[in-house]
């Protein structure tokens, strides 16, 4: 067993097949599968549930998978330590985001910069929960998002909590005019305007629909989208109003707009930065968290 043939399973389990992981472990797929079955040979333990394609992993392969992951993440961070050590804290971070989370990425990136100007970022937006298990299977560094604070506690996880500003709503005021007049907007005025909101699927959506529905509140939403841009812009034209975490949106883009706070039940998550327990942090991460914290705070 080497480290290269758990590195290809890693890979393959992020894939979901054999050619693309092949290509992300930069060898052919046929020395891929060798390598492959050569660890099964040694392990004497069939791992991948083989057909025409990849078809998952056997609960052997679970297992196995498991501990690889730990292995491959533990060579990886060392890998990283020894170039810090020789160049100082540079190399590619990987980052897991939430859509629509408390904090905004690129001011957090900025200042990270001026005490590491050589990191650089690989950034997956995810849902709350892709981005629990993304950090459970060490394929993101880090993680902004919405979590349970008592699950990450039970996980050992460190986390940074950025300070709850509440919730916002973002409107043209050209185009709403009825909506300036009011310094703090509750539910029911919400109800009566077209609103441009986050898809179903993400943690901040489902919140504000449990919201609206615990309200017996019916709220008429004219855009969905997985794109923020999208949804600022469909705001800035005047299609709708934009409902947001303060603090997650850069000034700029709100040149034109008003923004109004919104009367609200706080969220039962809690937006965080997340990275490892000590130890089990690689550097870059670590080195990262620490800066972050502070900016945070």
């Amino acid at each position: 067993m080497d480290i290269k043939q758990l590195i290809y399973l890693c890979n393959l389990e992020r894939e979901r097949h054999f050619g693309r992981a092949a290509e992300a472990s930069f060898v052919t797929q046929p020395t891929l599968s060798m390598r492959l079955k050569n660890l099964e040979r040694e392990l004497g333990l069939s791992l991948i549930n083989r057909s025409n394609n990849f078809a998952g992993f056997t609960p052997e392969g679970d297992r196995v998978l498991a501990w690889a992951r730990e292995i491959v993440s533990v060579y990886q961070g060392l890998k990283l330590e020894v170039e810090s050590l020789k160049h100082g804290v540079n190399g590619t971070l990987r980052l897991g985001v939430v859509p629509q989370c408390s904090v905004a990425l690129p001011q957090l990136l900025k200042a990270v910069e001026a005490r590491y100007p050589q990191l650089n970022y690989r950034i997956a937006v995810l849902s709350a929960d892709q981005l629990l298990e993304a950090l459970n299977s060490h394929t993101v560094d880090v993680g902004i998002g919405f979590f349970e604070m008592a699950t990450l506690r039970e996980l050992h996880f460190q986390a940074a909590l950025p300070a709850d500003r509440g919730v916002e709503i973002i409107f043209h005021p050209e185009y709403f005019q009825d909506l300036a007049q009011y310094d703090v907007i509750e539910l029911a005025t919400l109800a009566q305007q077209p609103l441009c909101l986050a898809e179903p699927t993400r943690y901040f959506r489902r919140y504000l629909d449990t919201v609206f529905r615990e309200a017996s509140v019916t709220p008429r939403v004219i855009v969905e989208s997985a794109s923020i841009m999208q949804l600022l812009q469909c705001t800035q034209v005047g299609l709708g109003v934009l409902i947001s975490p303060k603090g997650h949106l850069l000034p700029e883009p709100l040149h034109d707009l008003a923004q109004r706070p919104v009367n609200i039940t706080k969220m039962t998550r809690e937006a965080a930065l997340v990275i490892a327990e000590p130890g089990r942090a690689t550097p870059l991460a670590q080195h990262f968290f620490d800066a972050a914290r502070g900016h945070l705070a």
